[in-house]
């Protein structure tokens, strides 16, 4: 996995949502870890909603960090969040 440590990684992902897939690929390919959780879920959409204000998939929270919107509007947040400073 990644040899840099970062805080927790969750992700507020749908099963059809492409920019959903390329988060999760590139997370991958960095060797982040994550949870992830399915927002078709009423009780995971409500979560998210109380967490981060939004329902929109896909949401990246990076510890206390919130980036939500398309994956490419995410990634220079995220990779400064993760400590990925080569990955842009």
């Amino acid at each position: 996995m990644s040899t840099a440590s970062h805080p927790p990684v969750t992700i507020y992902t749908t099963p059809t949502c492409p920019d959903c897939r390329m988060l999760k690929d590139w997370l991958n390919r960095e060797g982040i870890t994550f949870e992830e959780r399915d927002l078709t879920d009423a009780a995971i959409s409500e979560e998210a909603k109380r967490r981060t204000g939004v329902r929109v998939a896909p949401i990246t929270l990076v510890g206390e960090q919130v980036f939500y919107g398309t994956f490419a509007s995410q990634k220079p947040g995220l990779t400064v969040a993760l400590g990925l400073a080569n990955a842009v």
